[in-house]
């Protein structure tokens, strides 16, 4: 399998709403967070993992294939919420991000998408250096279904509407790859952008626009890239 090129996919990305990524934690301080983001162990910058990207872009491009299908592949997915194990060189997913080893199936070389994780542009991570950037702290808790009153909050740490982190992509073009396999990338980025990143998305956290794209220096536009 000869490798032809290596392209690569620069960009931005913006905070639309807050942002929580967490980084866990073994222990619970009194009066601390109990929900934090995860940041930088020198820097203390928050950061975007690569892996909550890319986990995101799979897991999105594998639903919106096998949404209508009624076969054991799309059960392993949307029902058992395991990611596509069919190791096919036609489905997208599994030649882009990869199969494990146990997965039989024809030779689909090596994964083709590296992403990296995303550090604060240059512009914000002036500011946090300046103090100028702060995270946010939103409570959330549980409503009482008879008294109608909140109960239990938790605080939640979030990184600022607004804020930006640049990010790059590399994607390895193979001999006899699909012309249009890296479209598939593109898609993946515009369904995050329909959906989000990170946790407690479904309560209004992670919605996020991926600016200023580009394709080894190409503008690249998302618009069109849909289900």
């Amino acid at each position: 399998m000869k490798l032809e090129s290596i392209k690569e996919i620069k960009g931005t990305i913006r905070v639309l709403t807050g942002l929580h990524i967490g980084a866990g934690k073994e222990s619970l301080e009194i009066g601390g967070l109990d929900q934090p983001i995860i940041k930088h162990p020198i820097t203390s910058e928050p950061y975007i993992p690569g892996s909550s990207i890319k986990g995101k872009m799979r897991s999105l491009l594998e639903v919106s294939r096998f949404a209508g299908q009624r076969d054991e592949t799309r059960k392993h997915v949307l029902e058992d919420g395991a990611p596509c194990a069919c190791a096919s060189p036609e489905c997208p997913a599994c030649v882009i991000f990869g199969t494990s080893a146990a997965n039989k199936g024809d030779d689909l070389g090596p994964t083709r998408l590296i992403v990296r994780d995303a550090h604060l542009s240059q512009q914000w991570q002036e500011k946090f250096q300046k103090n100028e950037l702060t995270m946010e702290v939103k409570y959330e808790n549980i409503i009482h279904r008879i008294k109608g009153t909140a109960e239990h909050p938790r605080p939640l740490e979030r990184v600022p509407s607004g804020v930006e982190f640049s990010f790059n992509l590399s994607f390895k073009v193979f001999e006899n790859d699909a012309e249009n396999l890296i479209e598939e990338v593109y898609r993946g980025l515009r369904l995050i952008e329909l959906d989000a990143l990170g946790g407690n998305s479904s309560r209004g956290c992670g919605q996020v626009v991926f600016e200023n794209l580009t394709c080894d220096g190409k503008e690249v536009s998302l618009e069109g890239y849909s289900l």
